[in-house]
């Protein structure tokens, strides 16, 4: 018959150790877990505040502190990383608050000059110092 309070067999302090560190381990996976679900959190809240403003900025607002008027938490990124909606919400923003948009930019952005190789300057261009020197420079090679 067995006894209604029977103690546990001693447990091995292998096991107690193993038990202990599969504990810790997993409350470290946890709270790693956590810290990761923020790090997104804040990433993607700092993308869609990124391609509100170039919205903002491309829809001709000169005071981008309206942009703390949108409620950034409905706001969603896309596939493609852009926000869904922007241009909507720009209109309607521009619609509601005037004030905020100065003359919308039909402008292209601005695109770097291609690089071009350095050209010697031609004597016409110099002044007589410089022509002075160079023409002494060229004789020390020559000479």
């Amino acid at each position: 018959m067995p006894a209604e309070h029977e103690l546990p067999p001693p447990a091995d302090p292998g096991e107690e150790r193993l038990a202990g560190s599969l504990a810790e381990l997993t409350s470290r996976a946890e709270a790693l877990e956590r810290q990761l679900s923020e790090v997104q959190r804040q990433t993607e809240a700092r993308l869609v505040r990124a391609e509100l403003k170039s919205e903002a900025l491309r829809a001709g607002m000169i005071d981008l502190d309206g942009l703390k008027l949108i409620d950034h938490h409905a706001l969603k990124l896309n596939a493609e990383g852009e926000v869904e909606g922007a241009v909507k919400l720009m209109n309607e923003l521009r619609r509601s608050k005037p004030w905020l948009f100065g003359a919308a930019s039909s402008s292209s952005p601005a695109h770097v000059p291609m690089a071009q190789a350095p050209r010697p300057k031609l004597a016409g261009e110099m002044t007589d110092a410089e022509y002075r020197a160079a023409r002494a420079a060229l004789l020390r090679r020559r000479g």
